[in-house]
């Protein structure tokens, strides 16, 4: 099923939408992030939000839990509210791609994660299709199509029309929502335009990097290897490129006295920092070399190792355009895969 409506009313869409549920959408002209959507906001032309959409599910800090104080009793709080249900308005292919990762870690393995399993559920995704892939997008690397987002409601503009699928029960609720502003549609412009897009994705300089080297079977052969060396030197640990990434899920539980009792809060953590996994006797990675080869290591061995040969990246470039000394996923791909084919892979 595909529906049509003008790009001159969508934000007719957004006030009826807001109307019955919260709206976030991306705003801003260089560099977008996803706010709520308020009478009057438009939504950002930018090809992709600063940060994705992963903190809808994921966030930055949560509190987990409470525990109150009166004198010898303690009472264990949960401060979780039911959440109100809520649209997510211009996910692109690669942020979408990055919940099925973070699924197969908060929802599919024991225990379930039930802080991300609420806000999965009250989550609407609405996705964006891209039709002008940047330089340093390499999604079809991992089988993306950046020209048929997945999501619960699929959308497309083209010609100054949006066109919606809903594909899932949560995407039919949203078409039906809007439905006295969308009609039934033709879907021959949407093929038309996939094929442009995919097209352009064909020429990107990293669309098609070979990942056939990195397989489990060869774990410590890439361990050893002497890429490390010198791609880590310059590295400053800084963790920009865990905090835009899309499927960075690690993290930190803290706790805060109130006076009368704690506040547990979790919050985002990198394996880049030096206290990253610090336990009370040291920290197993002594060395910034040992944190850089953890991160790439995870991404593109250890996590397809235990999840059926699923990488951990998306290709969306954030890392690419963020790091302060451009170094990147992509840099340690191609810097391992131009070793010549030893026996050690270069190891020592």
């Amino acid at each position: 099923m595909m529906l049509t409506l003008p790009e001159s009313k969508i934000d007719d869409l957004f006030e009826l939408v807001a109307s019955k549920v919260d709206l976030y959408i991306p705003q801003g002209r260089m560099r977008a992030d996803f706010t709520p959507w308020t009478k009057g906001a438009k939504l950002s032309k930018a090809l992709k939000t600063v940060r994705s959409a992963k903190d809808f599910f994921f966030p930055k800090t949560e509190n987990m839990v409470n525990l109150r104080m009166d004198g010898q009793s303690v009472t264990v709080e949960d401060p979780r509210r039911e959440l109100d249900d809520f649209v997510v308005f211009g996910v692109r292919a690669c942020d979408a791609a990055s919940f099925k990762i973070v699924d197969d870690v908060y929802l599919n393995m024991t225990p379930v994660d039930t802080y991300y399993k609420n806000r999965r559920e009250h989550g609407t995704v609405v996705t964006l299709a891209c039709t002008e892939p940047a330089q340093t997008c390499f999604c079809s690397t991992y089988g993306i199509d950046a020209a048929n987002p997945a999501g619960d409601v699929s959308a497309w503009l083209s010609d100054g029309t949006y066109y919606f699928q809903p594909n899932t029960d949560k995407g039919k609720k949203f078409v039906e929502m809007a439905s006295s502003l969308l009609t039934d549609a033709d879907d021959a412009p949407v093929k038309k335009q996939q094929e442009e897009t995919r097209a352009k994705i064909e020429k990107l300089p990293f669309a098609h990097l070979d990942l056939s080297k990195w397989v489990g079977k060869d774990m410590l052969k890439i361990f050893n290897s002497t890429i490390w060396n010198g791609l880590y030197e310059a590295c400053l640990g800084c963790g920009t490129c865990t905090y835009v990434c899309p499927t960075c899920m690690c993290f930190d539980v803290r706790d805060f006295d109130t006076g009368n009792g704690i506040k547990q809060f979790r919050c985002w953590d990198s394996c880049m920092y030096s206290d990253f996994t610090q336990m009370a006797a040291e920290n197993p990675r002594h060395t910034q070399k040992e944190r850089f080869r953890q991160r790439f290591m995870h991404k593109l061995v250890y996590y397809p190792m235990a999840h059926e040969g699923h990488f951990q990246c998306v290709g969306c470039g954030r890392c690419l355009e963020s790091c302060p000394i451009q170094m990147n996923i992509v840099k340690v791909i191609k810097a391992y895969n131009e070793l010549p084919d030893t026996a050690d892979g270069g190891a020592k």
